[in-house]
């Protein structure tokens, strides 16, 4: 991690997870912002004295591990890339700073929000257990039989909170993706920027903090992004436009190194 970044965190006001947990949002409208990782250090100053960061166990910044599960034909992929409504992800996500692992259940609604399920649980090998296939037949209505392991995923985040808006934001940064066979891909130049609110982003004070950097909203997955840079799916054409702006970031990054 940047020294300069965890300096800065360190003039932030913090928040404790039992504080954040009281606003957990997990039915709420996500607007997510890419960002070179070099331009991270200017946004945190902009957001000092606004925002609140989590801090768990003296740490602010968090390790997060994500194993994500589909189909043998991606049907998780394709509904994603295709716009679909009502899709779903299910994934285990370990919580490095607590050592919590849960399986999570994603589901993007007709009306845009996104609505998420979890349980403290943890993969029975490649396999779920009793109590995982209940869970996703109940929420996904999904046969569990049908689903495994295709990409994992890890990264730093950083959690913010404001002092009087009911939102969050997280910062994500040294994305890496491995599929089961141990092919890596990694993006240490993109910074993730994802505002989970109940209302719509131009309501948000941060939607004009971001807006300095010349960074509008953007649609972006991981879990579809790893996959389409690991790969060789039939529909992985449609991101296109997003690997091609990822490609962006990474030349202004590395040009303003030159510079």
């Amino acid at each position: 991690m940047n020294p300069e970044i965890l300096n800065i965190l360190d003039s932030f006001n913090s928040v404790r997870l039992e504080e954040m947990d009281k606003a957990r949002l997990m039915d709420r409208i996500d607007t997510k912002y890419l960002l070179p990782a070099n331009r991270v250090p200017d946004l945190l100053n902009l957001m000092k004295g606004r925002y609140r960061v989590l801090e768990v166990g003296k740490q602010r910044v968090s390790s997060y591990s994500t194993v994500y599960y589909d189909t043998a034909g991606f049907t998780f992929f394709n509904q994603h890339v295709t716009g679909r409504t009502g899709r779903f992800k299910v994934r285990f996500r370990t919580y490095n700073s607590t050592g919590n692992t849960f399986l999570e259940i994603k589901k993007k609604t007709k009306k845009g929000r996104t609505v998420k399920w979890r349980i403290e649980n943890s993969p029975a090998g490649h396999f779920f257990d009793e109590t995982a296939k209940e869970f996703i037949k109940t929420r996904a209505a999904f046969d569990p039989g049908s689903l495994g392991q295709v990409l994992e995923n890890n990264f730093k985040r950083i959690t913010f909170t404001g002092f009087d808006t009911p939102e969050r934001i997280t910062l994500d940064l040294d994305l890496t993706f491995r599929t089961p066979e141990g092919v890596i891909a990694e993006l240490p130049m993109i910074a993730i920027l994802e505002l989970k609110s109940q209302g719509f982003a131009a309501r948000s004070p941060f939607s004009v903090l971001i807006r300095q950097f010349s960074v509008y909203p953007t649609s972006f997955s991981k879990y579809c992004t790893g996959c389409a840079i690991l790969y060789d799916l039939p529909l992985k054409g449609i991101l296109k436009p997003k690997i091609l702006l990822l490609n962006r970031i990474e030349n202004e990054y590395n040009g303003s190194l030159s510079a």
